[in-house]
């Protein structure tokens, strides 16, 4: 049922928000010069998939977690994306690609050992990755591994329909702060 009501919104949500997203796009052009940021992630048992967002940092940033990289590679722009959450709406893809779910753990990188080695203990791979979750509406980000894994299963064991919208509210209506990165 869940990846059913994936399947709807994200094909909505990218009908629906085509003009903005498209707005996004060409502010983002003016802004990097490649608004596009792809990168390599640990999807549903640890297979790679290609996280698509819209780009937060410089061209140049080092392809690290968020908590690794410095605050001053975000450029103002992406600011505000990063503050209103509009960088992750290219993800509506790769739900519908079937990568990802509306609601799951946030997907790691591969060099994020730690991180893998804690969420492969916890079952936390069984699930597809998703665009937000319980850790990101408590404020745990991947700088806490350990932690994050176990928020992760907790959130998997108690998943229902119920939860599932709770989730995708509350991220909507501004709940969680979204990827941390160095001071």
């Amino acid at each position: 049922m869940i990846r059913v009501l994936d399947l709807v919104f994200s094909l909505l949500g990218l009908i629906i928000g085509f003009p903005v997203l498209f707005a996004l796009y060409m502010v983002g052009l003016l802004d990097t010069g490649s608004p596009i940021f792809r990168q390599e992630r640990v999807g549903r048992n640890k297979k790679p998939f290609v996280l698509i967002k819209f780009r937060t940092m410089r061209k140049d940033t080092a392809s690290v977690a968020s908590h690794l990289a410095s605050a001053s590679s975000i450029t103002t722009f992406g600011h505000f994306l990063r503050r209103t959450k509009l960088d992750e709406l290219p993800q509506l893809l790769n739900v519908l690609k079937g990568e990802m779910s509306l609601v799951g753990p946030r997907p790691g990188l591969f060099n994020q050992k730690e991180l893998t080695r804690e969420r492969d203990d916890k079952g936390v791979f069984a699930v597809r990755p998703g665009i937000t979750g319980l850790a990101q509406l408590n404020d745990i980000d991947m700088s806490t591994p350990q932690k994050l894994a176990e928020v992760d299963a907790e959130m998997i064991r108690t998943m229902n329909l119920a939860n599932y919208f709770k989730y995708i509210f509350r991220t909507v209506s501004g709940g969680g702060t979204g990827d941390r990165v160095n001071r």
